[in-house]
């Protein structure tokens, strides 16, 4: 059995950041993961990479191949060469670079931003399904940028686009609100964490034009009745918030509840 991370969300919500934390935070407690990138625009990394989807395509080479600028260098990988290497070189790659690693290792995969990938684009369901084959329990980690949640409208913006991405990838979610340490009034954000529904019907009225009436008490009743979107807050100066996320995404793919937790040998480091 394997343990793998999914880290989706907007371009720029930190989804890289996050990876890079959490690779110094289990260095830290002496437990082992393996990141993995999935962006063939990535270009540096402040953590250890131990696999590259740039293997298969970059974006430097889509440039220097094509004569295209960096942004349309990015939409052909993204529209055109990533989808379709992606896909048709998937079972080759992905299997011989699992191989590498045991049953009970835990990858976390950095995606690209682009929103299309994770809300109605197959290439990272087929992907997803292609590490459940490999007998790989795996969690959809959504990163949203705390400062775009500044009013209602984008509140139920993102809970929307979250809940595109579960109904697209059909995984567990843990949707986290980044950049925790950046926001200048927290009590603004803290209402969004555990809202009340007619406060938020109230807001989302007040700034939308009457017609949208019954639309936004249907979108409040998603919201909360089923209670399938809920976020939590990471402030990645705080080691205790980044082990309480883990320890929410390990629960919600059963990590360690079969297997002893795989941690470094490190007196086998200071022999070498």
């Amino acid at each position: 059995m394997g343990y793998a991370q999914l880290v989706i969300g907007p371009a720029g919500s930190g989804k890289s950041t996050y990876c890079s934390s959490l690779s110094q935070h289990c260095e830290t407690i002496g437990r082992s993961i393996n990141i993995v990138n999935l962006d063939p625009a990535a270009e540096n990394f402040d953590y250890p990479v131990a696999m590259d989807i740039r293997e298969l395509i970059s974006l430097e080479d889509v440039m220097e191949e094509l004569g295209l600028g960096p942004n349309g260098g990015l939409i052909y990988c993204m529209d055109l060469n990533y989808l379709r290497h992606l896909e048709e070189n998937l079972d080759e790659w992905l299997t011989e670079e699992l191989d590498n690693y045991l049953d009970d290792d835990y990858l976390v995969f950095d995606c690209p931003g682009q929103i299309e990938l994770f809300s109605h684009v197959p290439v990272l369901k087929n992907f997803v399904e292609h590490l459940k084959r490999k007998n790989f329990n795996v969690c959809v980690v959504y990163l949203l940028d705390s400062q775009f949640i500044t009013d209602v409208t984008k509140f139920i913006s993102g809970c929307m686009a979250s809940l595109s991405a579960m109904v697209q990838l059909e995984l567990p979610h843990v949707n986290i609100l980044s950049k925790m340490d950046l926001v200048r009034n927290k009590r603004d954000i803290e209402n969004y964490l555990n809202p009340e529904p007619q406060t938020l019907l109230a807001e989302l009225n007040q700034r939308m034009a009457p017609q949208f009436g019954k639309l936004n008490k249907s979108l409040i009743e998603l919201v909360d009745q089923y209670s399938m979107v809920s976020f939590f807050p990471l402030d990645l100066r705080k080691e205790s918030s980044i082990q309480y996320i883990l320890s929410q995404i390990d629960m919600s793919i059963q990590f360690g509840e079969d297997a002893d937790v795989k941690v470094k040998d490190f007196d086998e480091e200071d022999d070498d």
